[in-house]
């Protein structure tokens, strides 16, 4: 685990509950990727089904930016 900047701990709890949560989605749609899986998302009113190979190359393309 990460050591967080004293920084972090200065922000109100509802922004450091965004950020754990944000994080720990990332970590449950990469490993679910990982093991092959696909991962179901809703987009445009309708339930899409986002390939291992998709989610892989988004999250790549998220932390190139």
């Amino acid at each position: 685990m990460k050591k967080r900047s004293q920084d972090v701990m200065e922000l109100p709890i509802e922004q450091r509950a965004e950020m754990a949560f944000k994080a720990a989605v990332a970590k449950a749609l990469i490993e679910h990727a990982r093991l092959g899986l696909p991962v179901y998302i809703w987009r445009n009113k309708r339930v899409v089904k986002l390939s291992p190979k998709a989610v892989l190359g988004f999250s790549k393309a998220r932390r190139h930016k």
